[in-house]
């Protein structure tokens, strides 16, 4: 039996996912995904917290599980088991150690229904297509 990976074994493997070609890697590169968060903000309306209740999920690492799904057709049970078994997965949204949190799908639905409600979804979409489009990919990012 082997003994438990360590920092280096967890690098290594990141680095090689790296060499492969990763596309979210590319991706993550060229969208500058915090010019999301306050179109993201507006149509969430969100509580300032002072009420108490878990802390809700990062927006645009939420808007970014949606990406997901659109490039890889997921619904949201997939897309939430995808996060937790896909290391490519976990990095584009920023979820590396073992014990982050991983949206389920509920969480996954209700997000996208606040933005459906707020009538933000087209809009975001349009202003994601952009900077993949500018960088040579073509139709949601995805490398021809």
């Amino acid at each position: 039996m082997r003994g438990q990976a360590g920092f280096w074994d967890v690098d290594e493997r990141y680095a090689r996912l790296s060499e492969a070609g990763d596309p979210l890697e590319k991706l993550n590169a060229v969208v500058p995904w915090e010019m999301f968060r306050k179109p993201l903000a507006k149509a969430l309306k969100r509580s300032d917290g002072t009420k108490g209740g878990r802390p809700p999920y990062d927006p645009v690492m939420m808007f970014k599980v949606l990406v997901l799904q659109a490039l890889y057709s997921l619904s949201d049970d997939q897309a939430e088991f995808q996060i937790m078994d896909r290391r490519t997965f976990g990095r584009f949204l920023g979820l590396l150690d073992a014990g982050d949190h991983v949206p389920d799908a509920k969480t996954i639905w209700l997000f996208r229904e606040h933005l459906v409600q707020a009538g933000a979804m087209e809009n975001l979409f349009a202003r994601f297509d952009k900077h993949p489009s500018k960088a040579g990919y073509l139709g949601h990012g995805l490398p021809h």
